[in-house]
């Protein structure tokens, strides 16, 4: 019996033929994310829809497509209703949706895409505002969860590559209600201790909505804010969050915010013996240096007989001195003769020579009185003597002739 072959169009009508007549096929309900999205330029969407272990190729005819109530773009999560056929040209099969309906996650993203173009216009995400990452730190802080695997990653990085410095762990919740609150408390926390010189802000990998307090404005604020560096390292390498842009540094991972916020050991210990040996051949060199200078000195001193000369200085020396011992005495005898005039004139001046004569001076108020204007009934004057201070009271004041 001679044996029958089909062509793979005959085939692929086959497969199609049993695809259109399956009941199960005919009305499927699908959820999954949205990747290779393309919005072609007559109105369809074609893309990929997907979940953790399988993929489908999915369209959209404009006809269906124009009813979408939102933008769709990668990473979104979706409800579809649609037929499952196969597309001969291809040989594939594919999912023809006919609705599309975002669980949230489509308006998480609209949210997203406003707040970055909103804080990028406030020139929050500009170089000029990132603060320099510490080169040798002494302590490290990290803003995640003491529980995940970020914060092991993070320690072991950190040990393995600088162990001379410390991890203080600031503990805070990184997703669910209350992450963003938690995240700004612990960040505000570590600024206002301020023991560490680095700062290490973010989680493991996600969904959109496990990472989505790191795309909260209270959280971007406060990264801002921050006197002290932060390294953002939130989720895996193709995740990104407001927080990264905001940050002095970003991560792709906690592992590589580890590394970047510290020093490797052996390197340094490479630089320090590489550094040492500079500075040996260096010393050496100038000791050999100096000591042909020396030798060229030595023969310099003996050619130009220095104890002569030394001998010449000394006599120099000494005639310097004796002219300028000279010169004081005169100037001091000069200065001796004006003070003992200034002295008898300022003894002439002297109220306490008046005073010896009888005379006395009257205050009121620490002020000297010098008219009966300047006293009234009642006031407290002191009266200085020769010999000491005298406090009346003040009876009358009357004026000459009255």
């Amino acid at each position: 019996m001679q044996e029958q072959y089909l062509n793979v169009t005959a085939l692929t009508k086959y497969i199609k033929y049993k695809f259109d007549n399956d009941k199960h096929l005919v009305e499927v309900l699908l959820m999954g994310e949205i990747s290779n999205f393309k919005h072609h330029s007559r109105g369809h969407f074609y893309f990929t829809l997907k979940d953790e272990k399988s993929q489908i190729s999915a369209m959209m005819f404009s006809s269906n497509a124009q009813n979408v109530k939102f933008v769709p773009k990668d990473g979104m999560k979706v409800f579809v209703r649609g037929t499952v056929t196969v597309y001969e040209a291809g040989g594939y099969y594919q999912i023809t949706v006919r609705e599309m309906k975002s669980d949230g996650v489509g308006d998480l993203y609209l949210a997203y895409e406003a707040l970055k173009k909103e804080l990028q216009e406030l020139h929050m995400f500009d170089e000029a505002y990132k603060k320099p990452i510490k080169t040798i730190p002494t302590a490290i802080g990290v803003v995640t969860s003491p529980t995940g695997a970020a914060i092991r990653d993070i320690i072991n990085t950190i040990n393995r590559r600088y162990p001379l410095c410390r991890v203080i762990v600031y503990p805070a919740l990184v997703q669910g209600n209350g992450a963003k609150e938690s995240i700004v408390e612990q960040i505000k926390t570590a600024n206002e201790q301020n023991i560490v010189d680095t700062l290490i802000v973010g989680r493991g990998g996600g969904s959109i909505e496990d990472l989505w307090a790191f795309n909260e404005r209270i959280v971007a604020e406060a990264i801002f804010n921050s006197r002290i560096p932060i390294i953002s390292a939130v989720g895996h390498e193709v995740d990104f969050t407001i927080a990264d842009f905001v940050a002095d540094k970003r991560a792709a991972t906690p592992t590589a915010a580890a590394e970047i916020a510290t020093p490797n050991i052996e390197a340094l210990k490479e630089y320090v013996i590489n550094s040492v040996n500079r500075m040996n051949r260096g010393i050496k060199n100038i000791i050999e240096n100096n000591k042909v200078i020396l030798a060229n000195l030595d023969k310099h001193l003996e050619k130009n007989n220095p104890l002569e000369k030394l001998n010449l200085k000394r006599k120099q020396i000494d005639d310097y001195v004796l002219k300028n011992n000279l010169l004081i005495e005169n100037i001091l005898n000069t200065k001796k003769h004006q003070y003992g005039v200034l002295n008898e004139k300022l003894k002439a001046l002297s109220p306490l020579i008046i005073m010896e004569k009888g005379y006395s001076i009257s205050k009121v108020n620490n002020k000297i009185v010098r008219s009966i204007k300047d006293v009234k009934k009642d006031d407290e004057i002191e009266i200085d003597l020769i010999d000491g201070k005298i406090k009346t009271m003040v009876l009358e004041v009357n004026s000459n002739g009255k």
